[in-house]
């Protein structure tokens, strides 16, 4: 029986692909209802969308709950059973709490990150564009503060997104609690860099190719990126 590892193990670096790969593997198993998920996944985000405010704290907070669910229904593939349309809900019925306070917490780092890059490149930004709008310098200069701006939300945004990757699975398989889980996932991903460099790269070619035909690729590209982070899980986390 396979030992279950809190910290994660580190993985090699081709298992990267090895994760899309077995991801493909369960999609394939069962690509209508993959596909009938992620319909159902975009229209419930197009919904919070258009609720002003309170829709896109929804989006966020319940993020994680929505991925146990499908973890649930990965997992249930994993075990020779089947997906079911009803397992992306699941996640409202297991551990729902600890579930939205990871959604929070990663709001809440969302808007921290966001503020501070506000507040380190606005003052600047404000300055070039108050001092000379038709200068093509200031607005060079003004684009360049902008890039700063993002780069920024990128780096900090990373360890965010390392900490909530695996974390849905670990609460709804392991029982951890929200801190718990955040910090079991970034474990994770840290010792499993080079893999996700390798994943990343990967995923970033396919999703360009998805993109290509009015965005209809990813109604494969979704789904199978969804179970390549239950098979990345499974690797790194059980020996």
């Amino acid at each position: 029986m396979a030992e279950f590892v809190a910290g994660g193990r580190t993985a090699p670096a081709e298992n990267g692909w090895k994760w899309i790969v077995e991801g493909w593997n369960l999609f394939k198993r069962q690509p209508g209802i993959w596909i009938a998920l992620t319909v159902i996944f975009i229209v419930i985000s197009i919904v919070f969308a258009f609720i002003p405010v309170l829709g896109s704290i929804a989006s966020m907070v319940l993020s994680p709950v929505f991925v146990a669910g499908v973890m649930i229904g990965c997992r249930a593939q994993d075990a020779g059973g089947e997906l079911k349309i009803e397992h992306l809900f699941s996640g409202f019925r297991e551990r729902f709490g600890t579930l939205a306070t990871i959604g929070a917490l990663y709001l809440g780092a969302t808007v921290v990150i966001v503020l501070f890059a506000g507040l380190v490149t606005g003052v600047k930004l404000f300055s070039l564009l108050g001092g000379g709008a038709s200068d093509p310098g200031a607005i060079i200069a003004a684009a360049m503060t902008v890039l700063l701006a993002v780069l920024i939300v990128l780096a900090l945004m990373l360890p965010v997104v390392m900490a909530i990757w695996f974390a849905p699975a670990l609460v709804v398989f392991h029982q951890l609690g929200a801190v718990e889980a955040l910090k079991a996932s970034f474990a994770g991903c840290l010792k499993n860099v080079v893999s996700f460099l390798v994943y990343g790269l990967i995923l970033l070619v396919a999703s360009i190719v998805a993109s290509i035909p009015f965005g209809l690729g990813w109604l494969l590209l979704g789904p199978v990126i969804a179970c390549s982070i239950y098979t990345s899980y499974r690797d790194i986390y059980f020996t």
